[in-house]
């Protein structure tokens, strides 16, 4: 609030007397612009779910702006300086514009896009103007009122803006001197502290001169020569600047005063410039002086949607139409804000809010969601899940940024097309229900509400991760939420069908039951004919039962399910292993080789199947590498022909041993033979074996040759270590 709003006693004086001052001239111009682990053997997913909790995401600002649908507040800052004195503001004539009638929503922030929040309020001070010459000015701010003679003098009353008006309006005591008059009184006073004398102009700089606001050190109407701006940090001049390290001194100053318009007016000054929480805090002040004004509620809301808490923000407009039904603003923002959570039925309801013209561009966002989660309704009915992907992508690429219900429908999706570790990723992204409106959530999607679905696919991802314990929990809650619901009810007995065989085939499997516990898996199956964890717990029920044919069955349908499944993955390389499949064996133990890199029982399962394999095509692996990181050296063209034409992949290092690029990354390849045993690495030396470098026109060193059952697949001149190891990965998948 500013000094005009106060009473004398508040400010200090005694009398108006006191408070007088004289001056010639002077402006003032302001513009203030149990999920249990199984045995080792058995699958037992991760007894923690990943998706109970998402790291918090982000929202946009929301449309803010300047003072909207009435007058707001305002005080006068030249008052004071030109002798002014005003009572306060009763409660009565807050709210109330200058002319009398109700000022409503006085100084809502508005604008032209949610997304691009401004707020702009101009506030107007009538101030004195006076025609002087150089040497009229006014010196100090208390005292005996200055000597004058030879001039007019009048006084004018006016309203104060924001008050109400009424008696109790600024008057302003404004004096005029003659134009041709260059006479002074004796006894005039000039800022050097001399007397003038008749005309004898004053000698003075050109610089403009400033009144204080009359905050901080300086008096009220304090002059400032030159424009200058206050000192202290905080200090606000006419033009409503605030200098740096301000925006804590106008909170403090601000929640000390007891004027709602006043604190609402500073945080739109702070909603202005960015600074939302100081905003906020502002907002809430005024609504707890003023709990039932609709703007202030609208204004929270924009300042809690720049931060990125939708759900509140919603609530808050909810409010303001709630104390307000005729608000359109707040009808505007609780349709973009709809938008974002996804829902069609609320946006439109608000956009089409009578009396007013519907944004064109919320418009258009209404439309195309409408169109794609109508598309993706109907891809969904006939199982067709790319199309339910792709339209609930193209559903919140319209921005729809913050609707569980669409990010559930694309993680449903990729569950049903067995993309696992993408369905739960997504999932593990989704806002959390929590965090939004309950008007959101009580919404039907799907047939089902809004909450209710996002709990029933939760459940059914939950399950194929094999955290059984985690989908009862959360299927049950789905089925509190919407007990009516057919589809939750059928997801609600197949989880806990499900569960029930998963743990009564643990028990068997305990006490060494296989068979038993192979039947029990097998009846959880026909529940769940996609569970990639009931597939491989049966396969070790078969591989301790010698079956290793049904054992390799059971993997493939599991990692067909979950293709990296690395359990599964073991499981049938051990089992490919004991029927002599050897080349299924070390194609799966490659794989797991790479995967778990630190494990030396998968490097030494993979060895014995290497050896085995060659073996088989009766190789003498006598002159085969040695595995386990040996690099073999190669001198001879026939030598080099059959290493070229053998089965595998072998990559050939062409050296000199006199270059330094040679010498340097030959460690290199030594720790590449390590960390990739399946394949066979041979170096040349070109100087001592001219035949196999001509017959390989090698002409620069260091040269890597990578051949692939007998044909050549890559040539690489002096590659960099990254680029020669991810070309040797390559070649050998």
């Amino acid at each position: 609030m500013s000094e005009t709003g106060k009473s004398i006693q508040e400010m200090g004086f005694d009398s108006l007397t006191d408070r007088f001052r004289n001056t010639l001239s002077c402006s003032n111009n302001s513009n203030n612009n149990n999920n249990k682990p199984d045995f080792k053997e058995l699958d037992l997913g991760s007894p923690v779910s990943p998706l109970i909790t998402r790291p918090s995401g982000n929202g946009g600002g929301a449309g803010g702006g300047g003072a909207g649908g009435g007058a707001a507040v305002s005080s006068s800052s030249s008052s004071s300086s030109t002798g002014s004195v005003t009572g306060k503001t009763s409660n009565a004539q807050l709210g109330r514009r200058s002319d009398g009638k109700a000022n409503s929503h006085s100084g809502e922030l508005s604008g032209s896009s949610e997304t691009s929040p401004t707020a702009s309020e101009s506030h107007r001070s009538t101030a004195t103007k006076g025609n002087s010459k150089p040497g009229h000015r006014r010196l100090g701010s208390a005292g005996t009122p200055l000597i004058y003679s030879g001039g007019s003098f009048s006084t004018s009353s006016s309203p104060n803006n924001g008050g109400g008006g009424g008696s109790s309006g600024n008057t302003a005591t404004s004096f005029s001197s003659n134009s041709t008059a260059n006479l002074f009184p004796s006894g005039n006073i000039c800022p050097s502290g001399k007397i003038l004398k008749a005309s004898i102009p004053c000698k003075t700089a050109s610089k403009t001169v400033v009144l204080g606001s009359g905050t901080g050190n300086y008096g009220h109407g304090s002059i400032m020569r030159g424009g200058a701006k206050l000192g202290s940090p905080g200090e606000v001049n006419v033009s409503g600047n605030i200098q740096s390290g301000g925006e804590a001194l106008l909170v403090k100053r601000a929640m000390a005063n007891s004027d709602p318009e006043e604190v609402k007016k500073a945080g739109n000054e702070l909603y202005k410039r960015g600074h939302f929480v100081e905003a906020l805090s502002l907002y809430d002040r005024a609504i707890s002086i003023m709990p039932d004004n609709a703007a202030y509620r609208s204004n929270r809301a924009a300042v809690l949607t720049a931060l990125g808490r939708l759900g509140e923000a919603v609530r808050e407009c909810e409010e303001a139409v709630r104390l307000d039904p005729g608000y359109g603003r707040a009808h505007q923002r609780l349709a973009s804000l709809y938008l974002r959570f996804g829902q069609v039925e609320n946006a439109r309801r608000h956009l089409y809010f009578p009396g007013q013209q519907p944004d064109q561009s919320e418009l258009q966002k209404l439309r195309s969601l409408e169109k794609h989660l109508k598309q993706c309704a109907d891809a969904r009915k006939l199982g067709d899940w790319k199309s339910v992907v792709r339209e609930s992508d193209a559903a919140l690429a319209t921005g729809v940024d913050s609707s569980p219900q669409i990010v559930s429908c694309k993680a449903e999706a990729l569950l049903k097309l067995h993309q696992l570790e993408e369905s739960e990723f997504s999932l593990s992204n989704m806002p959390k229900l929590e965090d939004c409106p309950p008007s959101c959530l009580q919404t039907v999607f799907f047939g089902m509400l809004v909450e209710a679905y996002v709990l029933c696919v939760r459940a059914q991802i939950e399950m194929a991760l094999g955290r059984f314990e985690n989908a009862v929990a959360a299927i049950e809650r789905a089925s509190l939420i919407d007990y009516s619901n057919v589809e939750i009810t059928r997801v609600l007995s197949n989880v806990k069908m499900v569960a029930r065989a998963r743990s009564r085939g643990n028990d068997l499997f305990s006490c060494g039951r296989y068979s038993e516990a192979c039947s029990a898996y097998g009846e959880g199956l026909k529940y769940d004919g996609s569970n990639s964890v009931l597939y491989c717990n049966r396969a070790v029920c078969w591989s301790k039962l010698g079956l290793w044919e049904q054992s390799v069955e059971d993997c493939n349908q599991a990692l067909k399910i979950q293709p990296n499944y690395i359990k599964a993955l073991l499981r049938r390389a051990v089992s490919n292993a004991k029927l002599e499949r050897w080349a299924e064996a070390v194609r799966d133990y490659e794989v797991l080789r790479r995967e778990l890199p630190g494990d030396n029982e998968v490097a030494e399962s993979l060895q014995r199947a290497q050896v085995a394999l060659k073996k088989s095509y009766g190789e003498d692996v006598h002159h085969s590498m040695k595995f386990g990181g040996e690099v073999e050296e190669i001198s001879s063209l026939d030598k080099f022909k059959a290493a070229a034409c053998s089965l595998g992949v072998s990559v050939f290092h062409f050296k000199v041993a006199s270059n330094e690029q040679c010498e340097e990354i030959s460690p290199f390849i030594n720790m590449l033979c390590v960390r990739y045993p399946s394949i066979k690495f041979f170096k040349v030396d070109v100087e001592e074996s001219l035949a196999i470098a001509k017959a390989e026109s090698i002409r620069m060193v260091p040269t890597f040759k990578i051949y692939r059952n007998g044909v050549k697949v890559k040539e690489l001149i002096r590659p960099n270590h990254q680029f020669l190891e991810e070309s040797v990965r390559n070649c050998s998948l």
